[in-house]
């Protein structure tokens, strides 16, 4: 199981890097991998997609692809292994400059709401060479299946203060993902206050997270009412938050 905490990338690559130590004198040498597209949508009654991977590097790679379960527990991403999703092929060599078509078969429909998936496609290092170090890749993708019946988001939010800490508490109790950007909180007195950097923005169906707000200086009082503004997938978002203790 795997869990992780990830921002989506709006370029074609979504690229985590994992590196061993880099000795002083050493060379790195990193392979670059494209893939296409970065979030793989399948329609009611839709079991089959593709990926299409591209070797931009001047060396061949090998790439291993496996499908996990992504849920969000306590609204954390966790990963998990599973058989629900077949990768063909699951292991791969690709030539500099070339491209290989990645096929994905879901085996099971989603049922009462959106069922979610990622994979992973990892890098495997190359043969040990005197003096370098392999910078080896990992792409991580997105899966979203929608089921027969109409799945929409649906979202609610409040402000929560814990601890000295101030977060935004995000409940989607709809049948399908949402993802939110771009978020800001508008005190009574002008100020802006952000969520912290590289926080996934996705919020799974039936799931409530929390971002961390940064707040300079001291907290908004408990009651106060502050304005959340923000973008979603299926629009805008412009509303006011109550700040609660939480118990």
């Amino acid at each position: 199981m795997i869990s992780w905490n990830s921002s989506r990338r709006t370029a074609a690559l979504k690229t985590v890097a994992v590196l061993s130590i880099v000795t002083a004198g050493f060379a790195a040498r990193a392979q670059s991998l494209s893939v296409l597209p970065v979030n793989v949508f399948l329609a009611p009654g839709q079991n089959a997609a593709s990926l299409t991977v591209t070797n931009r590097g001047d060396h061949e790679t090998a790439i291993q692809i496996r499908p996990y379960a992504w849920n969000q527990p306590d609204g954390n991403d966790q990963l998990a292994a599973t058989d629900a999703v077949v990768v063909s092929p699951p292991l791969v060599s690709i030539a500099p400059g070339a491209t290989q078509v990645v096929r994905l078969i879901l085996r099971h429909p989603a049922q009462d709401r959106e069922s979610t998936y990622r994979i992973l496609l990892d890098q495997i290092p190359p043969p040990a060479e005197p003096g370098v170090v392999h910078v080896v890749l990992r792409l991580s993708i997105p899966i979203f299946a929608l089921p027969a019946v109409r799945a929409l988001p649906h979202l609610q939010f409040h402000m929560e203060s814990e601890g000295g800490q101030l977060y935004l508490v995000g409940t989607n109790d709809g049948l399908r993902h949402e993802a939110i950007r771009d978020i800001e909180i508008a005190t009574g007195d002008g100020g802006k206050l952000k969520t912290e950097a590289g926080v996934s923005p996705d919020i799974l169906a039936g799931v409530t997270r929390r971002w961390h707000i940064i707040v300079p200086g001291s907290l908004p009082l408990t009651n106060e009412t502050l304005r959340l503004t923000g973008r979603a997938d299926s629009g805008a978002i412009d509303e006011q938050v109550r700040v609660d203790a939480k118990p």
